[in-house]
């Protein structure tokens, strides 16, 4: 199995590979891609040295995946030079991911929907994975009318740049700026660019990818904000639905969804926190409480490591499936 990661040394990346050991997925041969000033350094998988080439030489070398982590000008470029070879592509940046005729996928959710034909496969953004792993199982239970979202958003999800803007602040240096004002001891309400509507490209991501994955029926609103912190977005969801529901049934339902941990003991103070879900696949919901303003209304804390299942870890279960598919196969 030739597996080429697209983006390798950026924070993504280097999950990407962190998540490929865990999990044992089969890579005979890995093809490193980087920007032109890593191209030639070794990087160390597997206790073996790969050297970093371009994307012209991965091309080449006829991958069977290529995971791209490196944004979406690149992926809009070279994915359709891979697809073209017959790799598999799994793209993590925007570029795809409302495209008609491209997947957008969540495997536990929507997994079964992938076809052999499908060689450029988008991930979702991460705030819209870890929101839909909770909201799906709801969902079909009881239909979703309306959900309001707040995210409170990590540096880690902006870059290694941001994560070194709030170490800097954190030591009084002054260093480079990835954000319009200081993050540390702040909270931004500025993610991604604004549009013409007033919304952020992050806060329509929640909205456009809920209706291409879940119900276009969904009425969504989002707010998406950055806080300091280094790994981990938190959520609070709001969702009315069509029919009613009781409580112990909402457990039940969140329990048995496969990547949701329950972590709901507000009395021994046990809640869902970015600390808690750093390095973990898992998407941990707490606060489940009902809405009493509205009928058939609840409230939910959404938090997973937006590196791990909100990137890297869907990515490598994508690729696991399209190996259950068989689609892999010589």
């Amino acid at each position: 199995m030739k597996v080429s990661i697209i983006g390798v040394t950026g924070l993504v990346g280097e999950v990407i590979l962190n998540v490929l050991d865990e999990r044992n997925f089969p890579v005979s041969e890995l093809i490193p891609v980087a920007s032109d000033t890593s191209t030639g350094k070794n990087i160390i998988f597997r206790d073996q040295k790969y050297k970093i080439v371009s994307v012209s030489e991965a091309i080449d070398n006829k991958p069977d995946i290529a995971i791209f982590s490196a944004g979406s000008e690149i992926s809009i470029k070279r994915a359709p030079e891979f697809e073209k070879n017959g790799t598999f592509v799994i793209d993590n940046s925007s570029a795809w991911r409302m495209h008609p005729d491209k997947k957008l996928i969540i495997p536990e959710i929507n997994g079964h929907k992938l076809t052999f034909e499908d060689k450029i496969i988008a991930n979702p953004n991460c705030s819209t994975i870890q929101m839909l792993m909770a909201l799906y199982p709801l969902h079909k239970a009881y239909k979703i009318k309306r959900v309001v979202v707040s995210s409170y958003q990590s540096v880690t999800g902006t870059g290694k740049d941001a994560v070194e803007q709030l170490i800097d602040e954190r030591a009084n240096i002054h260093g480079k700026k990835v954000y319009p004002h200081p993050i540390d001891n702040n909270c931004i309400p500025h993610c991604d660019v604004f549009t013409k509507n007033g919304y952020t490209k992050e806060e329509d991501k929640l909205v456009n990818e809920t209706h291409k994955i879940l119900s276009r029926e969904i009425n969504l609103t989002a707010t998406a904000v950055r806080v300091p912190v280094i790994g981990g977005h938190s959520e609070a969801v709001n969702i009315e639905f069509e029919n009613d529901f009781e409580l112990s049934e909402v457990y039940k339902l969140l329990e048995k969804m496969p990547g949701v941990v329950v972590y709901d003991e507000p009395e021994n103070n046990i809640y869902p926190m970015p600390i808690i879900s750093q390095g973990k696949d898992a998407v941990f919901v707490g606060r489940i409480r009902r809405d009493y303003s509205q009928a058939n209304s609840l409230n939910l804390w959404v938090v997973a490591d937006n590196l791990r299942k909100g990137a890297a870890t869907n990515a490598v279960q994508i690729a696991e499936l399209l190996i259950d598919k068989k689609f892999l196969e010589k």
